[in-house]
């Protein structure tokens, strides 16, 4: 007779792989045999992770249809299983799966279009956060500017990707109306996503604006984040972005070092 303990892994393994000991399980009730009542809980699991994965990425599952989106959704939850009761947090690694998944071999924008879609879930269920404090930041002396460390919102994620990700999100939205072409070599993306309310912003940023953003995420000073701007561009206006993001609540706190 097996322990409690071995008998719940072999029951959890049996969830995932058909072929496991757990099949052999002594589960019987209602004329049904141990292996036919764990298919049972089996294709119960399968489908509700599967249905969890799509509601995350509707957009990976437009684009390569439910057939395989259903054969990634299984082979993802054997490769990650979830490990934690909340379900908003089951699909965290899909994007770095699709990377190796031999299917989406020639796919190569769809790991990062499942990257924009996570952040999408990341802002939406993220903490609500107030204003940035202008009071305070005014009477902070003009010398100490450079020191300056911001925080970004937390309902707010930065994201890069060599393709058009915002191009392919809009194109596949149900009610998207219009030339539905992407054109992949159209240019790189750089998004600020952004939850104001109940609504989620995606917001196109120049290089220069993408990377004091990055820097400030970061941690880095003001000073530090501004150099890393004017690299990539040398007229980079930083009074005008620091306004901007400060009114559109994408900065919400700051520190100096």
């Amino acid at each position: 007779m097996p322990s409690l303990r071995k008998l719940q892994e072999r029951f959890a393994e049996a969830m995932l792989d058909p072929r496991s000991a757990g099949s052999e399980l002594s589960i019987r009730a209602n004329g049904l045999d141990g292996a036919r009542r764990l298919c049972i809980y089996r294709n119960n699991i399968v489908n509700s992770f599967t249905e969890a994965l799509r509601a995350c990425y509707p957009v990976v599952n437009r684009l390569v249809g439910d057939r395989f989106f259903n054969c990634a959704a299984q082979a993802y939850l054997c490769a990650y299983p979830s490990r934690s009761g909340d379900l908003r947090e089951y699909g965290s690694h899909f994007a770095h799966f699709l990377r190796g998944f031999a299917p989406a071999k020639g796919l190569d924008y769809l790991p990062d279009v499942a990257r924009l879609e996570w952040a999408r879930q990341l802002v939406y269920h993220a903490a609500q956060a107030g204003p940035l404090d202008l009071t305070t930041l005014e009477a902070i002396a003009p010398e100490h500017h450079a020191r300056l460390r911001f925080m970004l919102n937390p309902a707010a994620q930065l994201l890069a990707s060599p393709y058009p990700l915002l191009r392919i999100w809009e194109v596949n939205q149900t009610d998207f109306e219009g030339d539905q072409a992407v054109d992949l070599a159209i240019g790189r993306a750089r998004l600020l996503i952004l939850r104001r309310g109940l609504a989620i912003e995606m917001q196109a940023l120049g290089p220069g604006e993408h990377a004091l953003l990055h820097g400030l995420v970061e941690r880095n000073t003001l000073a530090a984040a501004y150099e890393q701007a004017a690299n990539l561009e040398p007229e980079f206006d930083l009074a005008e972005a620091l306004t901007r993001h400060v009114l559109r609540q994408s900065l919400v706190g700051f520190s100096l070092q």
